[in-house]
């Protein structure tokens, strides 16, 4: 946990808040919160723990693909993080979402993947019409992609992906084509610095 924060500080910028996890079912699973910059005007919440978890990859994909991961979202800068209410905390509940679907499922999550993240199509909250998201690869504080950690020398490393909602007609369109095919959809200026829009249009509808 002392590389992974580490790490967290280095790739995203140094933060002292840290959302502790109170109950923890399975993994112990907190948010770390790194403050709005002049260069970088959001929030940075990334997961801290979901990568004690080993991910039950393919045997044939293991050379690839890291068994362990932790996850990313940006948040405008202002965004209330200390209010309770589902508008303004459905972004935290889909990080732990997130970081636990793995340990549920006994699955595994890599960049590309989509996760639908109710169960009856509805909204994730009223503010917002997205229901699901997608994983693309994480963006660091000097806005190159971020590698994954080695926590050892044999081969034990952490990814990180950045959670990015989807409405879902979006989510549907990268099933039935593909993810690239998504991604051109989608304007630069909505994807390029991957901080949540709730008001971004949708370009599947």
């Amino acid at each position: 946990m002392e590389k992974v924060s580490a790490y967290i500080d280095r790739q995203y910028g140094k933060s002292d808040l840290v959302g502790h996890e109170m109950v923890s079912p399975d993994i112990h699973c907190d948010i770390v919160i790194v403050p709005p910059t002049d260069e970088q005007p959001y929030y940075k919440l990334v997961t801290m723990g979901a990568g004690a978890y080993k991910m039950n990859i393919p045997d044939e994909l293991k050379l690839e693909v890291c068994d362990r991961a932790e996850y990313v979202i940006f948040l405008p800068k202002d965004w209330n993080l200390e209010s309770s209410k589902e508008e303004d905390y459905w972004p935290i509940r889909m990080l732990k979402t997130i970081a636990r679907l793995p340990v549920r499922s006994e699955d595994w999550l890599y960049y590309t993947h989509t996760v639908n993240l109710t169960d009856d199509g509805s909204y994730l909250a009223e503010n917002t019409q997205f229901n699901s998201c997608v994983l693309l690869p994480s963006i660091g504080c000097d806005n190159q992609i971020v590698e994954p950690l080695k926590l050892s020398l044999f081969g034990k490393k952490v990814a990180f992906y950045q959670i990015y909602p989807l409405y879902q007609e979006e989510m549907d369109y990268k099933l039935e084509h593909s993810f690239d095919e998504l991604i051109d959809k989608i304007d630069d200026e909505d994807i390029e610095n991957l901080v949540i829009n709730i008001h971004r249009k949708n370009y599947c509808k």
